[in-house]
């Protein structure tokens, strides 16, 4: 049994990470989160009363907050996963992501270091800082036959991507100049259940159940590499319990889509699964797609090289994209309770035409 300290552990994947580690291991769990807007702890509601889990809402950029917690559940493994992840936002706001994603790095990676190093014997030896970032840090692809590798040169388009791919260069100099244990991991985009709303997904699934426009950027022909998130969390497992120290792992669902794609498939399986909640006049629910301005600096192709992960610790997805697509749809379905408290409580749903 281990302690397991998840950093950002009530956001999307943060959660998916954390019911796994409850539901399918024996380990313990701290989640450290400060539940901002994108933060739910509804999504953990179904380990919160397990005796193997504890929360800490703390913010990552406080550093003496996080020597409190350091200091109070001696955890033997970091998985820091708390960031500010909407390019959107980012373009609209980059400051947060600069104080979170970066500044917050840095104040997690000292507070690591610091508790490391008073670490004697088998503690110290066996510690482990994993930092999990984003192939958005590489940019984008031109050549459609090429895919990101570990070892792809950064280029960064966004402030979000910007900010990931610094807190990325500061954990491997943490690493060079200080010794600290650390495995990074770049994930291609995730879907899945309790994904926030504001993302092409779920913003998808939710506006054409209440008759609003699906808006696509551009031409919708961007591609991205899905990977439905409890796929990543068990690759996230397996990565800290099989992976080498320094080493760093691309984690991709080999399922590259175009955005139209993606609205389109979500239409399908909605005239599928849900007919009936179709608005009174609509004929199909493709009819909502609508083409809308390009966002600045939109990449247009990301794909990840996962051959690293499959060989090296034999990991590989469980879902295509077509199941993992239907039980996303059908957990939205199912679970209105939850994204609709979101809309009505937490969220400003005005801004993306998601409530009346």
């Amino acid at each position: 049994m281990k302690n397991f300290l998840i950093t950002g552990g009530a956001g999307f994947i943060g959660s998916a990470l954390v019911r796994f580690l409850i539901n399918e291991t024996e380990h313990t769990v701290v989640v450290v989160d400060k539940l901002s807007y994108a933060g739910n702890l509804s999504s953990l509601a179904c380990v919160t009363e397990n005796p193997r889990f504890k929360f800490e809402r703390v913010d990552i950029c406080d550093r003496a907050a996080l020597d409190s917690v350091f200091s109070q559940h001696q955890p033997d493994c970091v998985m820091h996963l708390a960031a500010e992840t909407h390019v959107d936002r980012s373009i609209d706001g980059p400051i947060a992501f600069i104080e979170t994603n970066i500044v917050g790095t840095y104040q997690l990676l000292e507070a690591a270091r610091h508790y490391w190093n008073a670490l004697t014997g088998d503690r110290k030896k066996n510690f482990l800082f994993h930092h999990i970032s984003t192939d958005e840090v590489f940019g984008d692809l031109d050549d459609t036959s090429a895919f990101f590798t570990e070892d792809t040169p950064y280029a960064p388009s966004s402030p979000y991507s910007a900010t990931k791919a610094s807190s990325d260069h500061l954990v491997r100099a943490w690493l060079r100049t200080y010794g600290l244990p650390v495995i990074v991991t770049n994930c291609s985009n995730n879907y899945g259940p309790y994904h926030f709303p504001e993302k092409l997904i779920p913003l998808t699934i939710i506006n054409a159940l209440a008759g609003k426009s699906l808006p696509v950027y551009g031409n919708g022909q961007q591609v991205r590499d899905w990977l439905y998130v409890e796929d990543h969390a068990r690759a996230l497992y397996t990565v800290v319990t099989r992976g080498k120290t320094g080493e760093t792992y691309n984690i991709g669902g080999h399922n590259e889509r175009q955005n139209i794609e993606v609205v389109e498939t979500i239409c399908c399986l909605l005239e599928e699964l849900a007919p009936e909640r179709k608005l009174t006049g609509l004929h199909n629910y493709k009819d909502l797609i609508r083409y809308v301005t390009d966002r600045p600096g939109h990449d247009q192709r990301y794909a990840i090289d996962a051959r690293k992960i499959e060989r090296e610790l034999g990991w590989t997805p469980l879902e295509t994209f077509e199941s993992g697509m239907r039980k996303t749809v059908s957990w939205f379905l199912d679970n209105a309770t939850w994204w609709q408290a979101i809309l009505n409580d937490r969220y400003d749903g005005e801004r993306l035409g998601l409530k009346k």
